[in-house]
């Protein structure tokens, strides 16, 4: 009987976690995944995948955890004894870190340090995955930006990734560990999560087109980034677990679009005609050419503090060492995003009617 090899994931209930719990348990892995407690199962990601705990051909495993609790942590990884551990854990949210940045700091960074000396102390071979981010480089030097381009982060989000990123680096060159950094640039998905940009966009047309919601708020629409598709970007992941040596990798698509760009694409996906009304700032609004109806308004609110005016990645080292390279295009990515949402939509519209007709 071959013997599985063991991953452990942390946040593994988010997109990420739950494109690389799927791609693991594929390739023949036992999965745990830490998950915290909560009174809500917060699952629904991982909802193709889970099985009855009691199911003895279960091999994906949760495990109620949190990375900024030391002894919890340390002793789930002695007791699971992993062969890899991918840490995708953070508090993700840009914007929402300028709220908490304290917070922010104790799990987006210091979680990488708790598990990497979790690592050290219990089995310096276990392999480990730090999920780094283009948000690091934040007011960027150059463009497009790789794995030597220096960092300037503009967020608490940012400053907490680039500890993580050189006390990644640093247990590697101090200790030997097989650690390395995957520096992912705005990933996406229907899975996303619904405060994110993209994701907030391709929910609120549908409800717009199926009468739910009258109005989508957003902050700023010229800010550009490189996105791609989170399941091609969790195969970049598993493949620099796979190398030799450790190493640092940049993943992204090389194409750079703003808010904007995405914004119009995605309800022309839906088939929704709009217009700017041509101002600038929060006085911009967009309507709809069939009704005139304002569908897009502008919130200060969701301006952040310092914002990232343009990421655009260079993965020609992750393409020729690891063979990478990105599946989906831009309007791909838009389509598949609205389409799931359009159906969502839909979903919520015929349960919405039924309770108005019980009323």
């Amino acid at each position: 009987m071959v013997k599985r090899k063991r991953a452990l994931i942390t946040g593994i209930t988010g997109q990420d976690g739950s494109y690389l719990a799927e791609l693991l348990l594929n390739k023949g892995y036992e999965v745990y995944g830490i998950k915290r407690r909560s009174s809500v199962f917060g699952t629904e990601r991982l909802n193709s995948i889970y099985k009855d705990p009691h199911d003895y051909k279960n091999h994906l495993h949760l495990i109620y955890g949190d990375i900024s609790d030391t002894s919890t942590i340390t002793k789930i990884i002695r007791d699971v004894r992993p062969h890899e551990i991918y840490n995708l854990a953070a508090m993700s949210h840009v914007r929402v870190s300028f709220d908490l940045p304290e917070y922010t700091g104790d799990v987006t960074g210091l979680g990488a340090t708790r598990i990497l000396e979790a690592i050290r102390n219990i089995n310096p071979k276990i392999k480990y995955y730090q999920a780094s981010s283009s948000e690091m480089f934040g007011k960027v030097h150059e463009t497009p930006q790789n794995e030597n381009t220096s960092f300037y982060p503009r967020s608490p989000y940012g400053c907490a990734k680039v500890y993580a990123y050189w006390i990644t680096k640093n247990y590697r060159e101090s200790y030997g560990i097989f650690a390395c950094n995957g520096i992912l640039f705005n990933h996406e998905s229907p899975r996303r999560g619904k405060t994110f940009v993209t994701k907030k966009i391709t929910t609120a047309i549908g409800r717009i087109k199926e009468g739910i919601q009258k109005v989508l708020f957003l902050g700023n629409l010229d800010a550009k980034r490189d996105w791609g598709f989170a399941a091609d970007f969790t195969f970049g992941m598993w493949s620099m677990m796979q190398q030799n040596k450790p190493d640092d990798y940049v993943l992204a698509t090389g194409e750079t679009h703003t808010v904007r760009e995405f914004l119009e694409l995605a309800f022309k996906e839906a088939g929704i005609k709009i217009k700017s009304n041509g101002k600038k700032g929060i006085k911009e609004e967009y309507v709809r050419e069939d009704t005139g109806e304002v569908v897009v308004k502008i919130d200060p609110r969701y301006y952040r503090p310092s914002e990232v005016d343009l990421l655009l990645g260079d993965a020609t080292k992750a393409k020729k060492k690891l063979s990478w390279d990105p599946t989906v295009k831009f309007k791909e990515l838009v389509k598949m995003m609205v389409e799931h949402d359009l159906e969502e939509a839909k979903d919520e519209k015929i349960v919405n009617d039924s309770h108005e007709v019980k009323k």
